[in-house]
């Protein structure tokens, strides 16, 4: 069997997926090891991620190592990955996904409808901030920088009232204490690929490829390929105001998707079901534009001159 090297960010979340995959490779005889490569988001922690401006900043240098023979793969958080790759990649495979909701966390306050006005509430995400806004235009939603572990710890000494976190995370580093209730799609439409995981590796390397068939979820990609492809159409970054949620349904999957203004005034949102994840995710992009969705994403693109792709 063949020795894996894993490359992947240095954070607990990240190390935990990682380890996550090393130990079911493991199981099928393989030897791994894991390679800590620090991202570009990684190193800029003072500043809010929409205004980064890097497209691809959590994968760009984890990409350059594969590419250069230093590792055979890579776990991401599949939001983290942009919409398109570059030829010399490809996603290997993208296990079962996740909760894929976003989690409301509090110490004080048993429900978001339950913070008094002017609670001051953390999010890294602008998407999250966009349909609070439009939920709780009276709340204060603050920027909040750093892994779980930092952002718990500041809602624990009293800095915020309340953060919105992925449950998906919070799950996997069992740290759901203070988790006091799951947003649904149709309150807080989450990011495309929220709560999955992507298997990265060399397009051209079939034995890496290969390896990692086993851990391939037909469902879950077509959920995700589905969200992925209403992001692309939409011209999505990492932190553009853009949720895309996908289920298995009659119809074969139902795709909600949502577009925002920053501020939550303007809010946009589209549903459809249909067969083929591409032509569903395409359609509901459209539809987005059609009513609106173009105006606000021009005015966010003209604010944040260059934005990272989705998370």
């Amino acid at each position: 069997m063949a020795h894996l090297r894993i490359g992947s960010r240095g954070s607990q979340l990240a190390l935990w997926q990682a380890n996550h995959v090393s130990e079911l490779l493991q199981r099928r005889g393989h030897q791994v090891s894991i390679h800590v490569i620090k991202t570009t988001g990684d190193k800029i922690t003072d500043v809010a991620l929409a205004k980064v401006g890097t497209k691809g900043m959590f994968t760009k240098e984890i990409e350059e190592a594969m590419a250069a023979g230093k590792i055979d793969l890579a776990v991401h958080s599949l939001k983290d990955l942009p919409t398109e790759l570059a030829p010399a990649f490809t996603i290997a495979a993208i296990p079962t996904r996740a909760d894929a909701r976003d989690a409301f966390l509090s110490i004080k306050y048993s429900r978001p409808d339950a913070l008094p006005s002017g609670a001051r509430v953390g999010t890294s995400s602008l998407r999250r901030q966009a349909q609070l806004h439009a939920l709780r235009p009276d709340l204060s939603v603050v920027p909040l920088r750093g892994n779980v572990d930092t952002r718990l710890r500041k809602l624990q000494s009293g800095e915020f009232d309340a953060i919105i976190l992925a449950a998906a995370g919070v799950a996997r580093l069992e740290l759901g204490m203070h988790v006091r209730h799951l947003f649904p799609p149709e309150e807080l439409c989450p990011a495309a690929g929220q709560g999955a995981l992507a298997i990265e590796c060399r397009a051209d390397d079939n034995q890496t490829t290969d390896a990692l068939k086993f851990l391939d979820d037909c469902q879950t990609r077509a959920a995700v390929e589905c969200e992925r492809a209403a992001l692309n159409a939409l011209g999505g970054g990492c932190q553009v105001p853009i949720g895309a949620y996908a289920q298995a349904s009659e119809q074969g999957l139902h795709l909600q998707a949502v577009v925002a203004s920053p501020d939550g005034e303007q809010l946009v949102r589209e549903e459809s079901a249909g067969g083929d994840p591409q032509k569903l995710g395409t359609e509901v992009a459209l539809a987005l534009l059609a009513r609106g969705a173009q105006r606000i994403l021009e005015a966010v693109y003209g604010r944040e001159a260059s934005l990272p792709q989705q998370p």
